[in-house]
């Protein structure tokens, strides 16, 4: 599947402020799901960008307008080819996640975070789970994805970043990066590595998954990974309960929302912003040529850090 996307952002203040400084995480991964055809940021004041790809391999533009500004408007444009994952194979026991290599390469995605800081009733939930599906990390997983779909209710606006993860699943209520995270927090519990993505998802209907023509107007959508051993990382969407396919775009993972976060800034001066952001995605005839890559004239690479992937191949040599 072919996918053209705009990620618009847009912040009006309602007094001139001196100076912002920003960074944007917006860019699709290419990997074996999915592959970058073209890219593009537009800043309005324009701004110097310096792009480097962060700890966790997610590309990251940052930008400072240093002249007094009123509003800030930035668009990013990428063109993507999308494809179904391999179906899902059938995982290895539990008793396998104790293995001393593989808690080790995987530590940081199962610890807890401030945003999948799990109580005793969610890891007794989440054993429950585990213990019902004879033991099997795939099985485990899925009830995981499926227990999340059914104790949440999706509600925009009904939570805040930052509020506990265990409050939320006592509401009951949430959105795609509450889906995520509980996921996240109850995969975990149980000692199964999971990180938290974030992406753009095709679909009409961020509750359903659901596609209602070749354009839709959504905004950036979260789901998540589980480690099974032997298999890889399996990607599963909780808020829709659609397996990630083709209609999902990936933008990044980390350890929860903090690590991948769209859009995050400060700002000097008295002004108090209003946000709009949203996000454009058009499936494209596949023989069309993509939307060209025209990178900003002022964006200069800067030397990245060394992503966990990288650490770990210099570690095996």
């Amino acid at each position: 599947m072919r996918l053209d996307i705009c990620y618009r952002t847009k912040f009006a203040f309602d007094a001139p402020v001196r100076e912002s400084q920003n960074e944007m995480r917006a860019c699709p991964i290419s990997d074996e799901r999915q592959q970058l055809l073209s890219y593009r940021v537009i800043v309005e004041p324009s701004a110097r960008m310096l792009s480097f790809t962060d700890y966790w391999g997610t590309r990251v533009d940052h930008f400072g307008v240093t002249d007094a500004h009123a509003a800030l408007e930035v668009i990013a444009e990428a063109s993507v080819e999308t494809q179904d994952p391999p179906p899902v194979a059938t995982g290895p026991p539990l008793d396998t996640l104790k293995v001393p290599g593989f808690r080790d390469r995987h530590e940081e995605f199962l610890k807890r975070s401030p945003h999948t800081d799990w109580n005793e009733d969610l890891a007794q939930a989440a054993r429950s789970l585990a213990e019902a599906n004879g033991s099997n990390v795939t099985s485990a997983v899925m009830e995981v994805n499926q227990f999340v779909g059914d104790k949440l209710s999706y509600e925009p606006g009904s939570t805040e970043i930052g509020e506990p993860i265990a409050d939320i699943a006592a509401k009951g209520v949430g959105v795609c990066q509450d889906y995520a995270h509980l996921a996240v927090a109850l995969c975990r519990s149980i000692g199964i590595p999971a990180r938290y993505v974030s992406g753009y998802l095709f679909s009409s209907d961020d509750r359903t998954g659901s596609i209602d023509g070749d354009l839709v107007r959504v905004q950036t959508h979260a789901w998540f990974e589980a480690a099974v051993p032997g298999l890889g990382w399996l990607p599963l969407d909780p808020t829709n309960q659609l397996a990630v396919g083709r209609q999902h775009v990936k933008i990044g993972h980390g350890r929860d929302y903090d690590d991948v976060p769209p859009l995050r800034g400060v700002y000097s001066g008295p002004g108090a912003p209003t946000l709009e952001a949203s996000v454009e995605i058009r499936q494209m005839d596949p023989t069309r040529p993509p939307r060209a890559s025209m990178q900003p004239a002022l964006l200069r690479p800067v030397q990245a850090p060394r992503t966990r992937q990288q650490q770990e191949q210099q570690q095996q040599q």
